[in-house]
């Protein structure tokens, strides 16, 4: 029998909401952190508020090089190091592993490190803040997709999903994770470039009718790279991409705008991660995510401009803010 049912390497929002949610439920849980963050969970457990309200002791590992054993690894830190992250925990037995990543790098990065067939595909529409005083203010709740990278319906991924489903998050098991991987990061490509640029919560840009169109725009040219791949878009990950790629352009701001009033009346706090990484002082997560389509662009000689030059755009936001100034020589 593995050590714990579940390890999740991560303990921010993310990692917290899921991990606190399994304790809750009586899952074998072990959150895998370090400095404060791991401090504050060892002194105070794990305490949700917003869409949940609840305090849960839970087990934290400072080295992960110490987990002997989990059924299921779970990966929800951010994409910038996770190579370097997942390699002490190489030697770990391990039934299956899963990231809730952003952008499809992460499971490449995974099959490297533990081999495709204890892989599987994972997407999170599901997202919260982490607070100064260590509190995660849980703010989206629709779904956790779990699923095979080769499609197909598979057990482990159902009875995955199911372990988190039933102890309060969203989730569910499907067939398609590709489609549905590739159709949020479509999304996603539009929500963080907007987020980061105007630094506003997340009702009010898409209500925005300029950025509206920008973030339109930049789903459209992601959605021509996952064409190129052969990869299908779906309307049930985070944004409704096929709709967004298939309307006119007009429509598809419309769309936008209309998601944008739902956002201010339904989650009006919501924010993007990547907002709180900006204000946090903390690395952005472009090379991983924009840069990696980049390439992939490149490689199959596919212009995305706008995409491009969003990359480099966020990319210097990154360095510009956390570099230190240098007067230059006189």
């Amino acid at each position: 029998m593995p050590e714990f049912d579940f390890a999740i390497l991560g303990a921010g929002a993310i990692g917290s909401i899921i991990g606190g949610h399994l304790a809750r439920a009586g899952h074998s849980v072990v959150m895998l952190a370090r400095g404060a963050r791991a401090a504050y969970l060892e002194e105070h457990g794990i305490t949700l508020r917003g869409l949940a309200g609840f305090t849960t002791r839970v087990r934290t590992l400072r080295d992960p090089r110490s987990l002997r054993s989990a059924g299921t690894l779970i990966v929800a830190t951010k994409t910038p190091g996770t190579a370097e992250a997942l390699r002490p925990l190489q030697d770990a037995q391990l039934d299956v592993a899963l990231s809730i990543q952003n952008g499809p790098l992460k499971n490449e990065l995974l099959t490297q490190a533990f081999g495709g067939k204890r892989v599987l595909g994972a997407l999170a529409d599901t997202s919260g803040e982490l607070l100064p005083g260590g509190e995660v203010l849980f703010t989206r709740n629709v779904n956790i997709y779990v699923g095979e990278l080769g499609g197909g319906a598979s057990e482990r991924a159902q009875r995955i999903a199911c372990a988190l489903d039933g102890s309060g998050v969203r989730a569910a098991a499907t067939a398609e994770i590709q489609t549905l991987e590739w159709s949020k990061f479509c999304g996603w490509v539009g929500l963080m470039s907007l987020a980061v640029t105007t630094r506003a919560p997340t009702w009010r840009f898409l209500a925005d009718p300029d950025s509206a169109l920008l973030l339109v725009r930049l789903v459209r040219e992601t959605g021509r790279l996952a064409r190129a791949l052969g990869i299908g878009l779906s309307d049930r990950a985070v944004l409704p991409a096929a709709s967004l790629c298939a309307a006119t352009e007009a429509d598809a701001v419309a769309l936008v705008q209309q998601l944008g009033a739902d956002y201010r009346v339904n989650a009006p706090e919501h924010r993007m991660s990547a907002l709180h990484d900006v204000e946090a002082g903390r690395p952005l997560e472009v090379n991983e995510t924009l840069g990696y389509a980049c390439e992939r662009a490149q490689d199959l000689k596919l212009e995305l401009p706008l995409l491009e030059c969003f990359r480099r755009l966020i990319a210097a936001i990154d360095r510009t803010r956390r570099d230190a100034f240098v007067p230059s020589a006189r």
